[in-house]
């Protein structure tokens, strides 16, 4: 792993290729923060299975995803498909073919990942950085287009929290809704609450919204009490999810960049 630290936190990033055995279809292989480390408080994060296990389907620590729009022919009945920040992917087999190659250039407090890849008239160049200062951990992607062919893009990040010790969990700088559930609802301090704690499945819930800003988000956290993060983009699809272990919020960036396009994006967690 590469490793950002200050006197405050460790940013533990994982090797695209020394870590290879944690990588599958699922997450970006480049930028993927596996666990920042409170030098006084030990970790922050969680997982859906922390900290018993781990696989790399349900994933760890602030993992972000490109896989819901594979690249590949529309009407292919071929599995095979491009994945963003991945690579060559069987999608019936839900398998790496073969993992995109990554160019890592180590600076002060940042880590920069580079890849290209190209693929029946699909072509991209992705640059993922991770960049530590004080107690912020900033998370900064930057696609362009280098092929003939319009590239559909649907990215989220997945930010694991451990479940805080109150009902309590997130709130945002603007307003959601969401219909009735077995496993949230809003409270009147503005936070979105868990119901029927403690949990035996986890609950998934997509959140109505009109947003026309930037999304900040205030997270409760065991160890910290109140943690938080900024999003640089208005979100389009914004789901939550939780299970026993850990909690999640996960705001799409959604566009479709033409040939020659580029588009630049980030997030700044704050603990």
């Amino acid at each position: 792993m590469y490793k950002l630290e200050n006197d405050q936190l460790q940013v533990s990033i994982l090797d695209p290729v020394a870590d290879q055995e944690r990588f599958g279809t699922r997450y970006c292989t480049g930028g993927y923060i596996f666990q920042i480390t409170d030098s006084k408080q030990g970790d922050l994060l969680s997982g859906p299975t922390y900290p018993e296990s781990f696989d790399w389907f349900n994933g760890q620590g602030i993992p972000d995803a490109f896989n819901l729009s594979p690249l590949r022919e529309p009407a292919s009945a071929e599995p095979t498909a491009l994945i963003i920040g991945i690579g060559l992917c069987d999608l019936k087999e839900n398998r790496v073919l073969e993992f995109c190659r990554w160019e890592v250039e180590e600076r002060p407090a940042e880590i920069v990942m580079r890849t290209t890849s190209s693929y029946q008239g699909f072509g991209f160049e992705l640059q993922r950085a991770i960049h530590l200062h004080q107690r912020s951990v900033h998370s900064a992607s930057h696609l362009r287009n280098t092929g003939n062919r319009p590239i559909p893009v649907r990215w989220f990040p997945h930010p694991f929290y451990p479940q805080p010790d109150t009902d309590e969990l997130c709130r945002f700088n603007l307003p959601v809704s969401f219909p009735e559930n077995p496993g949230y609802a809003l409270g009147e301090s503005g936070f979105i609450v868990r119901k029927g704690w403690p949990w035996e499945k986890g609950h998934y819930q997509a959140l109505d919204h009109a947003a026309q800003t930037h999304l900040v988000v205030l997270q409760r956290h065991p160890l910290l009490g109140l943690v938080a993060a900024t999003c640089s983009y208005v979100p389009g699809f914004f789901p939550i999810w939780g299970n026993l272990h850990t909690f999640s919020w996960e705001p799409f960036f959604e566009r479709t960049l033409a040939p020659g396009q580029e588009v630049a994006w980030w997030i700044d967690y704050d603990f």
